[in-house]
């Protein structure tokens, strides 16, 4: 099981063919290598750890804590720090760099990525409201929320009321994507569906948490291509 993540970039959208003609939609990301900086065993902190490292950054960006920090583990600094926890730390080695490869034998991932953010939104496209009628009386008020239900007692709007505010720019995690295809020499993942957030956006990537029993669309149309050659069988 994969118990690390990676980090990659949101490239765009496309779409991929079978041979028996069938689309499927998916999601292109860039995926990062990841270098193991730092492996945290349990008798210093309680619980087994690796700290990977992911994309560049110019020297002259960094603070003088983390220029120490890749001076005492001789590595090339990295722009983002990250914390796994792992069952067994005597696999990772500071220093190893891990790629696609670890999705090799994996089906369905997890991402977690930022939303686009739509900034001030009022109630009907912030929370598909319907708004107020359109006649009979509703005066510049058609698109409002209407009351928000307070009177005396409480005398208070309650906390998490549906009304206008700030839309989208939050952290969102898709589950349970299958994996199209993935291409090694081009560091690239194809993802069906969509995932959250705009291009060039960072995305993070890591194996299905849940026990996904379901085929993939590729063994659909394997097992539906053995099921028509049983009748052919039968007749001889």
């Amino acid at each position: 099981m994969t118990e690390i993540a990676l980090v990659g970039k949101k490239i765009g959208m496309t779409r991929e063919f079978y041979h028996t003609g069938r689309l499927v939609p998916v999601t292109v990301i860039k995926m990062e290598k990841a270098r193991v900086i730092s492996v945290i065993e349990e008798d210093k902190r309680g619980y087994k750890a690796i700290q990977l490292g992911f994309g560049n950054i110019k020297n002259s960006k960094l603070t003088k804590a983390m220029k120490g920090l890749y001076a005492k583990k001789n590595t090339e600094a990295k722009k983002k720090l990250k914390e796994f926890r792992v069952k067994d730390t005597e696999i990772y080695k500071e220093g190893n760099e891990f790629g696609l490869e670890i999705f090799n034998e994996v089906k369905f991932v997890d991402t977690t990525s930022r939303t686009i953010g739509k900034g001030f939104a009022g109630a009907m496209k912030r929370h598909n409201f319907g708004g107020l009628r359109a006649t009979h009386g509703v005066s510049v008020s058609h698109r409002s929320h209407g009351s928000t239900g307070q009177r005396q007692d409480p005398g208070k709007v309650f906390k998490g009321k549906k009304m206008a505010g700030h839309m989208g720019d939050r952290v969102r995690t898709m589950q349970n994507l299958e994996i199209i295809k993935t291409d090694l020499e081009n560091e690239l993942l194809y993802v069906k569906g969509s995932i959250p957030g705009s291009k060039n956006s960072e995305i993070l990537v890591k194996q299905s948490v849940k026990v996904i029993n379901k085929m993939t669309i590729k063994e659909k149309i394997d097992a539906a291509e053995e099921a028509k050659k049983i009748p052919d069988k039968k007749k001889r």
